[in-house]
């Protein structure tokens, strides 16, 4: 279900010294993991007819809103 851009994109820039490596990659899986939770509401929000437009069975919707926020 995740169609988002990765968040490793923002920090791919920036130089990277030992210490601030594990800092990056914290943020990156925290901006991951609320992307994920918000994405899972609004699709705990959609209705028949909107995902059968976004092509989305309902044991699809139901499979992913059983996910934890970090899978």
């Amino acid at each position: 279900m995740e169609r988002t851009l990765s968040s490793d994109l923002i920090f791919e820039s920036v130089e990277q010294s030992p210490k601030s490596s594990w800092v990056l990659r914290a943020a990156s899986a925290l901006l991951l993991w609320q992307r994920r939770i918000a994405s899972r509401h609004q699709l705990a929000r959609l209705d028949a007819r909107l995902l059968a437009d976004a092509g989305i069975s309902e044991a699809q919707r139901e499979a992913e809103l059983r996910k934890p926020f970090w899978r």
